[in-house]
């Protein structure tokens, strides 16, 4: 039923959470999970000059340190839990509007499903801006499997 999983990625907590539901459903259908994290050039081009856009939009994230940690960060953990349940991963890095990446990735790739957290960003940056979630959901006819981050029981 499902060959190839993407789970979408920014490094949060929240999408840290869909790890494990995507990794369980590889390992049942021995599939391969496609890790992928998406810098988003339009909320980072309020901080960054004009050279460092244009580096990011040219896919050159070699060049600017913290943007290439903070997504290898974030591929490498769901990397890690592939290891970790047997399963393979593959780590792709891209840039643009994160939602139209997803979509475009889900597409080009053939993946099956998508599993991704339910929000990655909180409060009114969030409100503002929209949820990435929604919009991946608006914008692919693939299945979404959609993880949210349970409350302690404690």
């Amino acid at each position: 039923m499902y060959e190839r999983i993407l789970v979408p990625t920014d490094g949060s907590d929240v999408a840290e959470n869909a790890v494990d539901h995507a990794m369980d459903l590889a390992r049942r259908y021995d599939a391969t999970v496609h890790a992928l994290y998406v810098v988003d050039v339009d909320a980072m081009e309020v901080s960054l000059g004009t050279e460092q856009i244009d580096r990011l939009r040219a896919g050159r994230f070699n060049e600017m340190d913290e943007v290439r940690e903070r997504a290898e960060a974030a591929t490498g953990y769901i990397a890690e839990a592939g290891d970790e349940f047997g399963v393979d991963v593959v780590e792709h890095v891209a840039s643009g509007v994160p939602h139209r990446v997803v979509a475009k990735y889900a597409g080009n790739h053939d993946i099956d499903l998508v599993v991704m957290g339910s929000h990655g960003r909180s409060g009114v940056r969030r409100a503002l801006l929209g949820s990435v979630t929604e919009r991946v959901l608006r914008s692919t006819h693939v299945p979404v499997l959609v993880v949210d981050v349970q409350p302690d029981d404690g």
